[in-house]
């Protein structure tokens, strides 16, 4: 769930993105794993969902941190957030996201996917598959 004041917008990176709406010191914690806001999914409820369903989760999911056998699909603006080689976010712990740089109010939030998705690849086109979720 993020933490911070964030909207959705237009993004140079990909589609949309999530972008901070007040300034974030660096430091800040600004995302913290909540099971309220942030649904996890086991291999077996991927399978009963139909395929329009299971698209999202490729598109919009993520491999747990702690627990690779589960998915994680964020129903709050931090499903919006994209990759980039250069983050201004450290997303390296499984339950807490932070600020390494002071984010100013209008910047776009960004992460290093490779930082909890071990099998993060960019491809052309689509710039990035959820490999896990590839395979359903």
């Amino acid at each position: 769930m993020m933490l911070v004041s964030t909207y959705v917008a237009p993004s140079p990176i990909e589609g949309v993105g999530i972008f901070a709406a007040v300034n974030i010191p660096a430091g800040s914690e600004i995302w913290r794993f909540s099971a309220a806001f942030d649904r996890t999914f086991t291999a077996d409820e991927l399978e009963e969902l139909d395929e329009v369903q299971r698209e999202y989760v490729a598109r919009y999911g993520y491999t747990h941190m702690e627990d690779r056998s589960l998915t994680v699909v964020e129903t709050d603006n931090g499903r919006f957030m994209n990759h980039s080689d250069h983050p201004n976010t450290d997303f390296t712990r499984p339950d807490v996201g932070y600020a390494i740089v002071d984010i100013p109010a209008g910047t776009e939030i960004v992460c290093d996917y490779g930082d909890f998705e071990e099998e993060f690849a960019m491809l052309p086109g689509r710039k990035f598959v959820h490999t896990e979720s590839a395979r359903l």
